[in-house]
C-alpha cells in the first residue's frame, strides 16, 4: 500500500467514544482491596457500573467535609460574636 491510498486530513485526534457532558477521563490507582469491595456492590446489586458508584461514594464525602466545614465554621462565628459582645 502507498501513502497515496490513505486520506487522514478529515480525520480527529482523541478518543473513539467521546465522553460524556461534566465527565472527564483520567488514570487513577485504587487499592486492589477497594476496587473490588465496589465492583462487589455492584455485582450483588444485580449490576449497575462500579464507577458511578465511586463517584457516588466521593460525592457523599464532599457533603460530609462541607457539612462539617459548615459546622466549625458557624462554631467559630458564635464564638467571635459572644467575644465582640462582652
Amino acid at each position: 500500500m502507498s501513502k497515496e491510498e490513505f486520506n487522514f486530513t478529515q480525520a480527529q485526534q482523541g478518543a473513539l467514544v467521546p465522553s460524556a457532558p461534566n465527565k472527564t477521563r483520567i488514570t487513577i490507582r485504587l487499592d486492589t482491596d477497594v476496587l473490588h469491595w465496589f465492583r462487589n456492590q455492584v455485582h450483588e446489586a444485580g449490576g449497575g457500573n462500579y464507577q458511578t458508584l465511586i463517584n457516588e461514594a466521593l460525592r457523599q464525602y464532599i457533603q460530609v467535609q462541607d457539612t462539617v466545614l459548615e459546622g466549625i465554621l458557624r462554631k467559630v462565628i458564635r464564638e467571635e460574636l459572644q467575644t465582640l459582645s462582652q
